[in-house]
């Protein structure tokens, strides 16, 4: 049976009304009836639903890595599971809906920032047995304690990949709020095209930095237990993007630039140490990865007995980084006006004249690039967070994406 499953996901502009539900259970059970096989089905919250619970777990003092606050929000998906079943049973389905930890989610890690460390998938198999939808609440599972403990931002994207992992399904099938995977934010870029097919780690890298459309923890779930992701919108047809092993952009050849991707939550971190001092150096990237914080664009520079180190993370982190660099000592020097602007490279090593393209473009357009960093398929620039936006559309421009010819969807 387990080959035969398909997971489908949807997000939470696709259940924000009870029009949309009833929509989102009409497509499931049309999905049903044309394949003939067995669907499960991952929800998040609807709109709002988990900032306005956030909001209220601080006006009780609570932060996001709290025991109560997961607790508290991880019942707007739950909510979610309720109502679609409803709206299933309503159309003649037999569906039951289920937390993480009903659905046999296990996690591990701090609240509000848990990874799934292992899913039991009896009662899920047992409810698909008896012919019923099974409507999983994503973004959280049960830790050693029992526990509700959440996954983060992108948690429910994370939960319906691991499930399809899980069940060996035959693919997970993501239902957003865009039509697939673009060459470009496509509210910034207009003539931004959807990508057919991306390979799954130039897909995260796009994730990794800024493209919202997959969390790069779904993106690694994916690849690494080869599970066909598909991402489409959730209210209209189409075929939208595949991500693939294959290496291969249906737009362009490998060894291109097949995106452009922008990333304005950030700060840059900058640490000054005399030359006695420099061992606090990986101290303080320790303590990163000890609070749980995301280090991105790392640099070095040694010069006349100080070195001075500079890397970007989540801007919704820096106050938590500030402190915790101040515990060991260290000053941080904090810059919270850049935006990250990146050339996703579909080539397994990025051509060595992406970085003075990049800038070159940039320059003429009059938009300063701070800083450069280059990696595997990924060309990242640092520029002035009110010319962000500007910096994607040239890039596109200059690297020959608005020109792409548009794939049927």
């Amino acid at each position: 049976m387990t080959m035969d499953t398909v997971v489908h996901k949807y997000g939470g502009t696709s259940l924000t009304t009870v029009d949309q539900v009833r929509a989102v259970a009409e497509r499931v059970v049309v999905a049903c009836a044309a394949t003939g096989r067995p669907v499960v089905v991952v929800v998040s919250a609807r709109g709002r639903a988990t900032n306005s619970l956030l909001e209220l777990a601080s006006a009780f003092g609570r932060g996001p890595q709290d025991r109560e606050t997961d607790q508290l929000v991880a019942t707007a998906e739950a909510a979610s599971a309720a109502q679609l079943t409803m709206a299933l049973e309503a159309l003649g389905r037999r569906a039951m809906s289920l937390t993480g930890a009903q659905a046999g989610i296990h996690v591990r890690g701090p609240h509000g920032e848990g990874r799934i460390s292992d899913i039991a998938p009896g009662r899920l198999l047992e409810v698909l047995g008896r012919n019923v939808i099974p409507v999983v609440a994503g973004f959280q599972g049960t830790n050693d304690d029992g526990d509700v403990t959440t996954l983060g931002r992108g948690g429910s994207d994370t939960t319906a990949v691991a499930l399809a992992a899980a069940l060996d399904a035959r693919r997970c099938e993501i239902y957003t709020d865009v039509d697939g995977v673009f060459s470009a934010d496509p509210r910034v870029v207009g003539p931004a095209k959807v990508l057919n097919s991306v390979d799954y780690l130039a897909m995260s890298e796009m994730a990794r930095s800024g493209a919202r459309v997959l969390h790069p923890r779904s993106v690694a779930l994916a690849f690494t237990y080869g599970v066909e992701v598909h991402v489409r919108h959730g209210a209209r047809p189409g075929r939208g993007s595949v991500l693939t092993k294959e290496g291969v952009s249906a737009v362009e050849p490998s060894g291109k630039v097949i995106a452009v991707t922008h990333d304005p939550d950030i700060a840059e971190i900058c640490l000054t140490v005399e030359a006695a001092d420099r061992h606090s150096l990986p101290d303080a990237l320790d303590k990163m990865a000890e609070i749980g914080v995301d280090v991105d664009l790392l640099s070095r520079v040694d010069s006349a007995g100080r070195t001075r180190v500079r890397f970007t993370i989540p801007r919704v982190h820096v106050d938590d980084a500030a402190a915790a660099l101040r515990q060991i000592g260290l000053v941080p020097e904090v810059n919270q006006d850049l935006g990250k602007v990146s050339l996703i490279d579909c080539g397994l090593v990025a051509s060595p004249t992406r970085p003075a393209g990049a800038l070159r473009a940039l320059g003429e357009a009059g938009i300063t690039g701070m800083s450069v960093h280059t990696a595997q398929m990924r060309t990242s620039v640092l520029v002035p967070l009110d010319r962000l936006l500007d910096s994607v559309a040239v890039l596109h421009t200059a690297f020959g994406l608005d020109s792409l010819p548009a794939v049927p969807n």
